[in-house]
């Protein structure tokens, strides 16, 4: 058990310590490709944007992440994720996360200091080809799905928020129950 939480442990570390210049860019660059996610950077009236959140597990798990919130284009605040499951689980991932706020009681409700979403959430997971698909793989969040005409899934706002993640690496395996919690601080 220790060496398969080491070898999560060096995925993870491995993929933090990517030489970038500006990881909040690049993350944004990453999503701003996706289909599913361009629209919500033109309507939505902020974000919070998480470049690398780090998740393991064996049997109970746990991430954590960093982040900074976004209107109008000018930072607001830093903000973390914190996340505990229970359950089947085993390994280790990386991945990023945006959550869009639709409207202003979304972004006041979520920047109050501390906010959680529900272990019954869900997630959009947008891959490296920018297809989408609906799964909550333990990372609780707030968006839906809808079937498209061509049956493919594209996202919509729940409760003011839509959420979207993409894997970076690693390996998890989970059938795992909980929810993240978050906390904000406002730029001084």
């Amino acid at each position: 058990m220790k060496l398969l939480m080491r070898l999560a442990l060096l995925g993870f570390a491995m993929t933090c310590l990517t030489a970038q210049a500006d990881p909040y860019q690049d993350t944004v660059d990453t999503f701003k490709s996706s289909p599913q996610v361009v629209h919500f950077f033109q309507s939505a009236y902020g974000y919070a944007i998480f470049p690398t959140i780090g998740k393991g597990g064996i049997g109970i798990g746990g991430a954590h992440g960093k982040g900074r919130v976004f209107r109008n284009g000018q930072m607001t605040g830093d903000t973390t994720m914190t996340q505990l499951t229970i359950g089947f689980q085993l390994g280790g991932q990386a991945f990023s996360e945006i959550i869009f706020f639709e409207n202003k009681r979304s972004f006041d409700d979520f920047t109050q200091g501390n906010f959680e979403f529900s272990a019954q959430a869900s997630a959009v997971a947008i891959t490296a080809s920018a297809n989408a698909k609906m799964g909550t793989t333990g990372m609780a969040a707030g968006a839906s799905g809808v079937s498209d005409k061509a049956g493919s899934q594209t996202a919509v706002y729940n409760a003011g928020m839509a959420v979207f993640t993409h894997a970076k690496g690693g390996l998890m395996y989970e059938a795992a129950l909980g929810g993240q919690k978050f906390t904000y601080k406002p730029v001084q």
